[in-house]
């Protein structure tokens, strides 16, 4: 199923921006804007797991959906793959669109359909009220999963960017027919108004379309750098073209810090973004490792204007594969705000990488830094030689979700 993405590269002025730092802040605003919901409830993401988040979000749903309101809810097959009948079947039985990105069948008790996902987390109520950010929703948002608890952003959005968030959503998951009942009873808010002063930009990737939009506005904005940058991202192993202007940044005498995982939820992330460290510290980018516990966010922040907030991470899979989703924001108040919670990581809960001393391995750890360095310039080009396909969207099923529910089989699922 071809996504058509509703965005534009322009400038959209009039938006507000609110930091929500990790669960604690994200799933409380979510759930209470699902609870006051009157027409519609537009939620997709990555990974939904029954746990204590996933059946808080699932009695929030549960009880709009019997109220009336349109719930549509999209989860990637890959992320969310252990769903019960139960959780799922209560849902479409109210009346809740539940359909799946590219559900995959197990082989041999292994998930291998992991590449191409449906990596976005995006909430749009009522065609007025956003979210948009990392947070996933599972118990390892929050603080008292333990030192597992993942660290991670969003934000909660009001004003005329909304609506586009709202078209995308719409046109990413809705069939033609829906769309056309959607607009007949939910009512989508056009023409918002003004909600603040942040000018904002909707960004989004895909394998058709739009292929580099996120990282060609990160690119656009290491290039107009002129005081300071701080990038943090739970993964990190960007192009040769990001490299460089990172490089360049920071050699023009920009403030540029890089904050990565120091306590990684998977070792290979911290191996792959070790493997940059002398190439980005000789050019004199600073290097934090967040040591606290894993690093999930998708942050930046440029001068004392522009911020971006959302699903990519800056790795092969984000940047060349996976569908993902971000706000760039251009606002001195919000950029503030998120470099003051950088700061207090880089000052608090992260350690600082200094660059290794010469000695006799010199010559082989600048060596593997240039060879890394430029194999980098290829990944774009070789992650479309990686397995493709039309990814599809599938919508359960209620009678087939009620005959699961009654025989204990499989929940069936009937592609849109």
């Amino acid at each position: 199923m071809r996504m058509r993405a509703a965005q534009s590269s322009r400038w959209v002025p009039g938006n507000q921006f609110e930091l929500l730092e990790n669960g604690e802040d994200f799933f409380p605003r979510v759930f209470q804007a699902i609870a006051q919901a009157r027409r519609e409830v537009m939620l997709e993401t990555f990974i939904l797991f029954d746990d204590k988040i996933g059946q808080e979000l699932h009695a929030a749903l549960l009880a709009a959906a019997k109220r009336g309101v349109q719930v549509h809810v999209l989860v990637d097959g890959f992320g969310s793959p252990d769903l019960s009948d139960r959780f799922v079947g209560e849902l479409v039985e109210a009346g809740v669109h539940f359909r799946i990105f590219d559900p995959g069948k197990r082989v041999l008790g292994q998930r291998l359909n992991m590449l191409r996902r449906m990596h976005r987390k995006i909430v749009v109520v009522d065609g007025e009220h956003g979210f948009i950010g990392g947070i996933n929703y599972s118990a390892d948002h929050v603080a008292d999963f333990g030192p597992e608890a993942k660290q991670d952003y969003a934000v909660q959005v009001r004003g005329p960017i909304v609506a586009q968030m709202h078209q995308y959503t719409h046109e990413a998951v809705l069939s033609p027919a829906e769309r056309r009942r959607s607009r007949a009873k939910a009512a989508p808010a056009r023409g918002l108004p003004y909600a603040g002063t942040a000018h904002a930009i909707f960004a989004t990737r895909d394998n058709h379309d739009h292929t580099n939009d996120i990282e060609r506005h990160y690119r656009i904005a290491l290039r107009s750098a002129r005081k300071r940058v701080v990038i943090a991202n739970a993964y990190f192993f960007p192009g040769y073209r990001f490299i460089r202007e990172m490089r360049r940044a920071a050699r023009r005498g920009v403030d540029v810090r890089l904050i990565l995982q120091g306590q990684p939820d998977m070792p290979i992330v911290k191996t792959a973004a070790g493997l940059l460290y002398d190439h980005l510290l000789r050019a004199g980018v600073r290097i934090y490792e967040y040591c606290e516990r894993p690093l999930h966010g998708k942050v930046a922040l440029v001068d004392d204007e522009w911020s971006t907030v959302g699903s990519s991470n800056l790795d092969p899979l984000s940047l060349s594969l996976n569908l993902e989703a971000n706000v760039i924001i251009r606002d001195r108040a919000f950029n503030a705000t998120l470099h003051g919670r950088m700061a207090h990581l880089m000052d608090h809960c992260c350690k600082q990488v200094e660059p290794s001393p010469k000695g006799a391995w010199e010559g082989l750890r600048l060596v593997r830094s240039y060879c890394v360095f430029h194999l980098m310039r290829w990944f774009p080009a070789w992650a479309g030689w990686l397995p493709r396909h039309e990814p599809t969207i599938s919508l359960v099923k209620a009678q087939a979700q009620a005959d699961a529910l009654a025989t204990d089989q499989p929940q069936a699922a009937s592609a849109t």
